[in-house]
């Protein structure tokens, strides 16, 4: 098994391992970082920028990713963030813990967001790294459906694995986004986050594809070398906006994903 596509070798999906727990922490150690050093270099005016999130800015994705950092470091605080957001009236348990943390994160002024991270993801990943395998293996956590698609129940190995990992790297990619930031992406980190992403993608649909991904984090994959179906060239960072809701997919890329 491979885990990352040959930069001029078409890997089929059949061959790319998934992203195991040990593996998603020691991503999430680098993750944790490069989201810590783009909020520290944010500038006052870039706080308040619209992200590809909607209705969210800049600080607003910051506080929802340092929120959901301090529920990773606590069940009993993930619990009492999803019942503190049934005043928002979302039925979703991820929503509803989304409310609260935009609501309860409105009192922090942006120059403290970065500090706070650095302290929430610490405890975040020591968390994460703590969970029984056991535990991890229950298929408890609803995803819901997305687009009329539904998927169902996962493990919490989904979240706590490379789940919150993947939701940190997105929105990363939303404030570079919203803030003329060239994204900082690596074959070794997101190329691989990359490529678990298609291996993924690639269960929740039947059709043949040959994608080829460009930029640092990309690669060349295809379903089927003997069927190789539509061929897609596209940006690494721009096929996981499509699949993450922020840009709309055609064809084959019409099929969505949940990041986490």
């Amino acid at each position: 098994m491979t885990t990352m596509s040959a930069p001029d070798v078409e890997t089929p999906i059949s061959v790319l391992a998934r992203i195991d727990h040990a593996e998603a922490m020691d991503l999430t150690v680098v993750e944790h970082d490069r989201f810590h050093a783009l909020l520290d270099g944010l500038g006052p005016d870039d706080w308040e920028r619209p992200t590809e999130c909607e209705g969210w800015d800049v600080r607003a994705v910051a506080v929802h990713v340092l929120g959901s950092a301090c529920a990773q470091a606590s069940v009993r605080e993930l619990v009492r963030q999803v019942r503190a957001g049934r005043r928002s009236g979302q039925r979703r348990w991820r929503d509803r813990a989304n409310a609260a943390q935009l609501a309860e994160g409105a009192r922090l002024d942006p120059s403290e967001l970065p500090d706070l991270w650095a302290a929430a993801s610490y405890r975040a990943l020591h968390a994460r790294q703590r969970v029984p395998a056991l535990i991890r293996a229950l298929p408890v956590l609803p995803l819901g459906r997305i687009d009329g698609v539904r998927f169902g129940w996962k493990p919490i190995g989904y979240l706590y694995g490379i789940g919150f990992t993947r939701s940190v790297w997105m929105h990363r990619l939303d404030i570079a986004g919203a803030t003329g930031r060239e994204p900082w992406t690596s074959p070794e980190h997101d190329g691989r986050i990359i490529a678990d992403l298609v291996a993924e993608w690639a269960t929740t649909h039947s059709e043949p594809f040959t994608l080829r991904l460009t930029g640092p984090a990309g690669g060349k994959f295809v379903r089927d070398p003997a069927d190789p179906g539509t061929t897609v060239e596209i940006d690494a960072v721009e096929f996981a906006r499509i699949l993450a809701g922020r840009a709309k997919g055609t064809g084959v890329l019409r099929h969505p994903l949940p990041l986490v």
